[in-house]
């Protein structure tokens, strides 16, 4: 927010942040966090769709689009480290799949993914081995691609991916990477603090558009937890220390990720503060 307030603007690059109905249970910064500063490609994606990295990267060029012709600064925030890489180095280009394929998959799926798992480890070995057996959305979507193309998505991912949206950009990169007791207690006092914001309200209300629920959107963390309480399956308590210990078993898989995935040109930071300062000072040397 201090670098956008200086001539900018804030574009999300949270994967979940992209959605209607969720603005609690995702986090998703309301119009008091805003303060007046422009924010881009938040909240604006029907929960029912299956949002996808290749339809990011195009929103993305329309709203830099918009920003270089009223040459205001672009300020990329989130924790989806995909978003990032395409945003950087590009996208591998996997041909549409057919429509009848995705949905005979995505019905197949909710009666037996194990099944769905097994021809996965046929069809395109490398894919099943990076993926988990109980994760359908991405099983679904290594068949469906391998079924449409002919070709494993090991096979088009590793294709050439052509240049990132940002390419010979001078893009300043920061991972912030917080104390992690630290961490865990935020995260603690964030979901509290969601679900008396209204986070059992907005799961009725997402539960009630009947999506999918191998849809993105109905795995968002938080989701399936108060899903339970409201069925009655598990108490309130029970299902906000689960959803406090899914969000920390997150934060610890994406700091893993970012560690492994961003190089050198990531400079990483504890604090805010000292982050915001490090740039501001790299932009002054830039003028």
């Amino acid at each position: 927010m201090q670098l956008a307030r200086a001539g900018g603007a804030v574009i999300n690059a949270d994967s979940m942040q992209v959605y209607g109905v969720l603005e609690v249970v995702t986090a998703r910064p309301g119009e008091a966090e805003t303060e007046g500063v422009p924010h881009h490609l938040f909240g604006h994606v029907d929960p029912r769709e299956a949002y996808s990295v290749a339809r990011w990267l195009d929103d993305v060029k329309s709203v830099l689009d918009g920003l270089c012709q009223n040459t205001m600064r672009p300020v990329f925030a989130g924790g989806t480290g995909l978003y990032f890489k395409a945003l950087l180095e590009g996208l591998s280009l996997i041909p549409p799949v057919d429509p009848e394929i995705r949905q005979s998959l995505r019905e197949a799926a909710k009666s037996d993914v194990s099944a769905l798992y097994r021809e996965l480890e046929m069809m395109d070995p490398e894919s099943w081995r990076k993926i988990k057996p109980g994760d359908g959305q991405r099983i679904v979507r290594a068949l469906e691609v391998v079924r449409s193309t002919g070709k494993p998505l090991s096979w088009w991912q590793i294709r050439d991916k052509g240049e990132g949206v940002l390419a010979g950009q001078n893009a300043i990169r920061i991972v912030l990477e917080p104390d992690r007791a630290r961490l865990r207690e935020k995260i603690a006092e964030r979901f509290k603090t969601m679900m008396e914001r209204g986070a059992i309200e907005e799961t009725r209300a997402l539960l009630a558009l009947d999506a999918a629920p191998e849809l993105p959107a109905m795995r968002a963390i938080g989701v399936r937890e108060i899903r339970a309480f409201i069925d009655g399956e598990i108490s309130r308590d029970k299902a906000v220390e689960l959803a406090i210990t899914a969000t920390a078993q997150y934060a610890k898989r994406q700091s893993t990720w970012f560690r492994n995935q961003f190089g050198a040109d990531w400079h990483r930071f504890t604090d805010a503060e000292a982050a915001h300062a490090w740039i501001s000072d790299q932009l002054q040397r830039a003028e």
